[in-house]
């Protein structure tokens, strides 16, 4: 049996009113023993990550690539693009565009209600990707978005390639006001990578995030740096991912 594409159509609107792109399902050619939703870039979409989640030799896993809304985003001058939220310099001082933030995952969680209780979920993206995949790490460690509403998934694996975790600032003191919170944030396997010749998100966000993650209590948070690589990503890279996804999933091997 053979990896199979779908397509599931546009999806919802956000809280803004801008609707989500098409979503693409690559379908596990093996036992379907987890299921994660692979955030694209600035930019990008769903489409393109399914193509290179099809390349990956993970028959056991389900991938669903949802697309990004297009919207104005400040760091292009208020360019019209797919992206999961605004933002604009990424800085040590930049403000988080927590409604956009809250809305995108809120239509990952969604996507990934329906799955067997059996089946292991997870999330994982690229730069801007991996940014709303590390905050819905804080999501379910919190049990709640930024809006207070609470989060439904028991995620058991976040993958974070050249991001950045938005909302480090205050993510320890909010860990650390409740044991539930410190317990899952424990619990969560994460990994990040990052090139240290990153020229979009700069290697010391991406290095600055994994700090952030272990001094709240993210103990199974690893950091992977790539040295002389840049705003993309490399086999490599992705081999890693998929060594990691296998170990810390228990899956019954790539083929």
């Amino acid at each position: 049996m053979s990896y199979s594409r779908q397509s599931m159509g546009s999806g919802s609107r956000n809280a803004r009113g801008y609707e989500f792109g098409r979503t693409y399902v690559v379908r596990p050619k093996g036992k379907h023993q987890a299921t994660l939703v692979w955030l694209h870039g600035l930019g990008d979409n769903g489409s393109s990550s399914s193509q290179l989640m099809e390349s990956l030799h993970l028959p056991n896993i389900k991938w669903i690539c949802p697309t990004a809304p297009s919207r104005p985003v400040t760091s292009l001058g208020g360019f019209t693009c797919t992206a999961w939220f605004d933002v604009g310099e990424i800085s040590e001082d930049g403000h988080d565009d927590l409604e956009g933030l809250d809305a995108s995952a809120s239509h990952i969680a969604n996507l990934l209600s329906a799955e067997p209780a059996d089946v292991q979920v997870g999330i994982g993206g690229f730069s801007m990707g991996a940014a709303i995949s590390l905050y819905s790490a804080t999501c379910y460690a919190l049990g709640r978005y930024g809006t207070g509403h609470a989060y439904p998934l028991n995620l058991r694996a976040v993958v974070g390639l050249s991001g950045w975790l938005p909302g480090w600032k205050s993510l320890r003191s909010k860990i650390e006001c409740s044991y539930e919170a410190a317990r899952r944030a424990a619990s969560l396997p994460i990994i990040l990578t990052h090139g240290t010749s990153d020229d979009v998100v700069p290697y010391r966000f991406g290095e600055k995030s994994a700090q952030s993650l272990g001094m709240a209590g993210f103990r199974q948070a690893m950091f992977k740096p790539y040295e002389g690589l840049g705003h993309y990503t490399v086999p490599k890279e992705m081999n890693e991912v998929v060594h990691w996804l296998t170990a810390r999933l228990g899956l019954e091997g790539s083929c």
